[in-house]
């Protein structure tokens, strides 16, 4: 297997691993029907993740993230033409996953639980980054609000995908991630 080919692979697990868990919630949760203020608000704040993980790449790339995170776990650094790639294929997946959410499949919505969970822990990951560096890792500024984005689209996406039966509390008010 060459450097390269390794360097990917070993340095993206952790966002394989957040694949599996989003296809685990995707199958597992209730497909939504006809609930259409959890939609907007899905909607809303999946577009607003999607705004800032934008936002967190071109501060990812405009201070050498494809280069640093890869030799930070002894790997060779990643290609600009794979990173910039890799980046892009999911923001047009996950801005795409908006335009057939009221398609009411579960595989509509397996981008964005990816979106949460992968954001979620992008807001966890880039200050231990920095910790472990002792000094600012690329991505650290932006992460905390993609981040936060990603535990409300986490919220917003449990509450649309609960069961038709079951009863929803004020605690699960969509209105209130």
């Amino acid at each position: 297997m060459s450097a390269e080919l390794r360097s990917i692979l070993i340095g993206t697990a952790g966002l394989s691993a957040c694949g599996l868990i989003a296809l685990l919630l995707t199958l597992a949760r209730a497909t939504p029907s006809a609930k259409s203020n959890e939609a907007w608000w899905v909607k809303r704040i999946a577009a607003a993740s999607i705004l800032l993980h934008s936002l967190h790449f071109i501060e990812e790339w405009q201070t050498g993230f494809h280069m640093r995170f890869p030799m930070l776990l002894g790997l060779a650094p990643w290609t600009s033409a794979f990173f910039v790639s890799f980046n892009l294929f999911f923001i047009a997946i996950w801005t795409l996953s908006l335009a057939v959410l009221r398609s009411q499949t579960h595989m509509a919505l397996f981008p964005l639980w990816f979106l949460a969970i992968a954001a979620t822990a992008n807001g966890i990951a880039h200050p231990l980054f920095s910790a472990v560096a002792a000094d600012y890792f690329p991505g650290l500024l932006t992460s905390p609000l993609v981040g936060i984005c990603g535990v409300m689209l986490m919220r917003a996406l449990f509450v649309f995908t609960r069961p038709e039966g079951e009863v929803a509390t004020p605690r699960d008010s969509v209105a209130g991630v």
